[in-house]
């Protein structure tokens, strides 16, 4: 008994608790990184969002300073832009998710019988991808200005008054931002329902549930970690998006979004605090309303 407990005192640690300190150079260049590349900028935006103008300095000369005034100012100017901004990015990413569903759907369990639909329709969901962004959103404006054929065809049918104009206006801009993110959501969703364990659905049949309690109670709870997924990979860049809303392309003065408010103080008005301020109000947001919605949603592993 001595001797057996000796031997359990004195046993070695097993090699998966110690600590390597090759895992440990394995993850240092992730690390280093992540420093250089996401924590110091973070770092210098922040500080940046406090400065104050140089005394008798020229426009875009600043100080370092703890002016929190900064964030009261751009918050007062302009707090239509950023309601506008979560309001689009909110109606985009639930009509991408109405669009983005059934497709994954027919995608992920229909097509399962016929492998090559399957694979050519995932082709044509990441097709967009091997177009520019910018590229994609400039077609559409041409496509949907006023002299194109589709407005100038709508227009002598009277389906539409003839000195209306669709470029310029919120439903340009949601429409282009539902469009260039398709893509993010119908992946995740796809991903998801592809492993969908057809039994489950098959024995919510045999037992008689209608197939949109099937839909309901099975499926969608299912997929709900696909759900989530593309609704942040859609929602946080739409929130941010400025292609859609310039003046350039699908927007107009009044559908300006933050994205294009920071545009503007970085890179024409030069008020680089007020762009710093926005741009942390912005990550704020977002922060919050991803950890309440995953929280919400149960599928915290997610973050």
């Amino acid at each position: 008994m001595a001797f057996a407990a000796f031997a359990t005192t004195t046993a070695p640690e097993p090699a998966a608790r110690r600590r390597s300190p090759i895992a440990l150079l394995l993850l240092l260049p992730g690390i280093l990184y992540l420093v250089l590349f996401f924590l110091a900028p973070l770092v210098s935006l922040l500080l940046t969002s406090f400065q104050k103008p140089t005394e008798f300095g020229d426009i875009g000369q600043f100080d370092y300073a703890f002016r929190w005034e900064n964030y009261v100012d751009v918050v007062q100017a302009y707090w239509p832009h950023i309601v506008r901004s979560f309001g689009y990015a909110l109606i985009a990413t639930v009509l991408a998710l109405l669009f983005s569903y059934p497709l994954a759907y027919f995608i992920g369990v229909k097509a399962r019988k016929w492998p090559l639909l399957q694979s050519l329709m995932l082709v044509l969901v990441i097709a967009p991808f091997f177009i520019s962004f910018l590229l994609r959103t400039l077609a559409w404006k041409q496509i949907l200005s006023d002299e194109s054929f589709i407005m100038t065809s709508l227009k002598a049918l009277s389906l539409m008054p003839t000195d209306a104009h669709f470029t310029g206006t919120p439903i340009a801009v949601i429409f282009g931002i539902t469009y260039n993110f398709i893509p993010f959501m119908t992946l995740p969703l796809y991903t998801t329902l592809e492993r969908l364990d057809l039994r489950y659905l098959e024995a919510g049949s045999d037992l008689y549930a209608h197939p949109f309690e099937v839909f309901r109670k099975i499926t969608i709870p299912l997929s709900m970690p696909g759900i989530v997924a593309g609704t942040l990979l859609t929602f946080i860049p739409a929130a941010g998006d400025y292609i859609n809303a310039s003046r350039d392309f699908l927007g107009g003065p009044d559908t300006q979004m933050m994205g294009n408010v920071i545009e503007a103080n970085f890179l024409v008005l030069q008020n680089f605090p007020a762009a710093a301020a926005l741009s942390i109000i912005l990550m704020s947001v977002i922060l919050i309303v991803v950890g309440i919605y995953v929280k919400r949603a149960g599928t915290e592993e997610l973050l």
